[in-house]
């Protein structure tokens, strides 16, 4: 067995759900599947059908194509010493090479808006007598869970008309429907031990057992093999297999090719449905829609990228969520209250917003986004949840113990990581932004933004370090100051559109953060030498979130790093040219190392910086696009 090519490839349905695998084709996460659609969009998430067992008989023999870990990290069959070549353009192919010099082809590609999925199989080389095999393998479980062998499964198909066959594993959960030229052979099997090694890594259970119905049988030789899966109801009934594949890629191709540049291609994989608006996913394969993620990431999937119209519908559908002047952070997947449980994400909705209304003068949406926007600045100027309100001094207080309030908000048990109460340094840059934004038709607000940037100005610089506090007010104690040395201070410089610092200090900020917390792929959370400084981000839960806000490195904030580096210097075209040789190869590079095509959403502290976290991240590649499509260009 040669080294395994473990970097994932994702395929987005356009609702939330998706499939997903590696290159080498060994299933390395308990999220990898062929077939997992969401029953809510975007929530409501169901892994219908994990993967395939897949094999070629020839005549000169036997040969795998697919390959599977099982207990105790043992792989079988070889099928991925076989693969020759591997495109993720314009969507997942594989090349194998066969015994006797015989080639084939694999793709695997989803349909946009339908919880369906098409994988394909054609010799590139033509030859006699071969003869395709194919196994699926089924669940039907929440996406964050794992099967095991159980008397409950239902193997029988529940119909098989043709070339169709429709299975229903168990009560509750969406039928299973596969379209195929092949000749079905009921041979109901067991696969047990399936090893995880992603999970196993994550400190998580990382073994699971699946089921497999039957066999596929197809005539290579005699033309293409193809193979629908889909949640029962997302196929049409008049279509046969050959017909369904050949519309589906036509269809897709055409809508790729739309996007045209791979970034853009990207960028669609995060938006999706959510009733009958839009809405982001904050990262594939475990987030859904967080209301942070969504407002950050917005400006570069939709706004940079000329999606006004999706820009709008998505603002639109959260602006009817504002309660006592906050927007949820998350709507839980299964139904229950939102969460309203950030001082910021309502403050990045009113930047989002205020960049798009700029952008767009005559938005329809204008007047509900202004009602949203007063409504939030309302609610915190009076105060709400958890302590937030506006303080005498025009600055936001906000937190209260047992609550993680701002984007650092990890916890380890009852344990916040960073609690971060009082008066956190980019909050305070976000209030201030956000009564800006308004002021362009409010003007009464002007004095309570100025007064609030005065205050600033006076309370947060620490001259010994050359840079800003990370919290004044620590607690609500009047003068007392959190030193810690953190990137949360860049958007007094970058990353919003109303800088806070100016001149000499904001170049001394900004070298001081390039030093101390700098790397390539994007700025650490915590400066090297800190007590409770983390290099690495690995282990399992308790260790991953105590590492999570401490060291660790996020690509998503390189894009207020640039831009501030890029303020201190005048913005000139010399500069901008600079930092396009410096800051952009690393992150373009990243694009190929884990998640392909995306960024992760961290990376390790120190070198070599490897990615962990979610692999396929929204506002890492958000904040990228950005970076290339206006601050830079």
């Amino acid at each position: 067995m040669t080294d395994l090519d473990e970097r994932e490839w994702l395929e987005p349905d356009g609702l939330g759900g998706f499939a997903s695998g590696t290159v080498c084709g060994v299933r390395t996460r308990r999220y990898h599947a062929l077939l997992l659609a969401a029953t809510t969009p975007p929530t409501g998430r169901m892994v219908l059908v994990n993967g395939l067992e897949a094999w070629v008989t020839t005549p000169i023999g036997v040969a795998a194509l697919s390959a599977q870990r099982y207990a105790p990290g043992v792989v079988h069959p070889d099928g991925a010493d076989r693969i020759a070549a591997f495109a993720h353009e314009p969507w997942p192919t594989w090349r194998f090479r066969l015994p006797g010099g015989i080639e084939l082809e694999q793709e695997i590609l989803v349909r946009h808006g339908a919880p369906a999925a098409l994988v394909a199989w054609r010799l590139v080389t033509p030859a006699a007598s071969v003869r395709l095999s194919v196994r699926p393998l089924l669940s039907g479980r929440d996406y964050h869970a794992l099967q095991h062998e159980n008397p409950v499964f239902d193997f029988a198909p529940r119909t098989q008309d043709g070339e169709r066959l429709r299975f229903a594993p168990y009560p509750g959960v969406p039928e299973i429907e596969l379209l195929a030229n092949a000749r079905y052979e009921h041979a109901p099997e067991w696969y047990r031990r399936f090893e995880y090694g992603q999970e196993l890594a994550r400190g998580l259970d990382g073994h699971e057992d699946l089921a497999s119905p039957g066999v596929l049988h197809f005539d290579l030789s005699a033309g293409r093999a193809v193979l629908l899966l889909a949640s029962a109801g997302a196929l049409e009934a008049s279509r046969g297999a050959l017909a369904h594949a050949d519309a589906l890629r036509a269809d897709e191709r055409k809508r790729r090719e739309e996007l045209a540049a791979p970034l853009r291609r990207a960028a669609d994989a995060y938006l999706v449905r959510r009733g009958t608006g839009r809405t982001i996913v904050a990262g594939y394969p475990w987030f859904t829609d967080w209301g942070r993620d969504t407002f950050i990431a917005l400006r570069g999937l939709c706004l940079a990228t000329g999606r006004l119209d999706e820009a709008g519908r998505i603002l639109a559908e959260w602006s009817g969520a504002v309660s006592q002047g906050m927007l949820p952070n998350r709507f839980p997947d299964a139904g229950e209250a939102p969460e309203y449980n950030a001082v910021d994400a309502s403050l990045w909705f009113v930047v989002a917003a205020g960049e798009y209304l700029r952008r767009r003068r005559q938005a329809p949406e204008r007047e509900r986004l202004q009602a949203a926007i007063e409504a939030i600045l309302a609610g915190y100027a009076r105060g709400t949840r958890f302590g937030i309100r506006a303080d005498r001094d025009g600055l936001l207080a906000a937190g209260v113990p047992g609550q993680q309030l701002t984007w650092m908000d990890a916890r380890v048990g009852d344990r916040v990581v960073t609690p971060r109460i009082g008066k956190p340094v980019e909050v305070q840059a976000l209030w201030l932004n956000a009564l800006a934004i308004a002021a362009e038709w409010r003007p009464a607000l002007r004095e309570s933004l100025e007064r609030g940037r005065a205050a600033f100005q006076a309370r947060f610089w620490n001259e010994a370090e050359g840079a800003l506090y990370d919290v004044v007010d620590v607690d609500h104690v009047a003068g007392s100051v959190d030193p810690s040395f953190r990137p949360n201070q860049l958007f007094a410089v970058g990353g919003l559109p109303l800088a806070l610092l100016e001149g000499e200090r904001a170049r001394r900020l900004v070298d001081a953060v390039e030093s101390r917390l700098w790397t390539p792929l994007g700025p650490r959370t915590l400066a090297p030498g800190s007590p409770s400084y983390a290099p690495r981000f690995a282990g399992g839960p308790s260790e991953r979130d105590a590492a999570y806000h401490q060291g660790t490195a996020w690509p998503w904030l390189a894009g207020a790093f640039v831009e501030a580096w890029l303020r201190v210097r005048g913005n000139t075209a010399a500069a901008r040219r600079a930092a396009r040789e410096r800051f952009l190869p690393p992150l373009e590079a990243a694009l190929g190392a884990f998640g392909l095509g995306h960024l992760p959403e961290v990376a390790d502290a120190e070198a070599p910086h490897r990615p962990g976290g979610c692999p396929f991240q929204a506002w890492s590649l958000g904040e990228l696009i950005r970076l290339r499509e206006e601050i830079l260009s």
